[in-house]
């Protein structure tokens, strides 16, 4: 336990303490595959193609008011993740596989085998996770989007994808 002479001082410490002062600096520091990261446009990535992408989607689905806005940026970014997400998954799959093929001594390996353990790998669940997290949200943003024009346009909307059910049998 800690004498009262080092609370004292760790309490002096912690007021000094307040963080970093400018998080431009560290906000990508967890940045792996860029798949969770806040930022819709990673380092490599063309602006060009992100924005066609948004010019194509805002066209064909016509948002109007700021909802509806929303709501098409959620599903252009999220889209834009997807990409991200498939193309990550491609070569760390094609990664796996080339070096898969051999064992770690440099003896050749039974292909089946790399192929199975390529699939069956926790990192192949971790992505197949997101891209079904992201095709949720993708999903969920384009069925409200659907209900609020059909709603604007005088039209009964569809039903919202999750219902609040009772199965109680009382």
């Amino acid at each position: 336990m800690a004498t009262k002479k080092q609370l004292i001082a760790n309490r002096k410490n912690a007021k000094r303490s307040t963080g970093p002062k400018d998080t431009s600096l560290t906000r990508l520091n967890a940045l792996k595959h860029g798949i969770l990261s806040k930022e819709v446009l990673l380092e490599g990535e063309k602006r060009k193609d992100l924005e066609e992408l948004g010019r194509r989607l805002r066209q064909e689905l016509a948002p109007q008011g700021e909802l509806e806005i929303i709501l098409v940026d959620r599903i252009i970014s999220s889209l834009w993740r997807l990409k991200r997400a498939l193309k990550v998954e491609s070569a760390g799959m094609s990664w796996s596989y080339e070096h898969g093929l051999q064992t770690w001594d440099g003896r050749p390996r039974d292909e089946r085998q790399a192929c199975m353990d390529m699939f069956m790998g926790k990192e192949h669940e971790r992505m197949q996770r997101y891209e079904t997290t992201i095709e949720r949200q993708i999903y969920r943003a384009l069925h409200e989007l659907i209900r609020l024009q059909s709603a604007r346009k005088g039209e009964k909307p569809p039903a919202p994808i999750a219902v609040d059910m009772d199965v109680n049998k009382e």
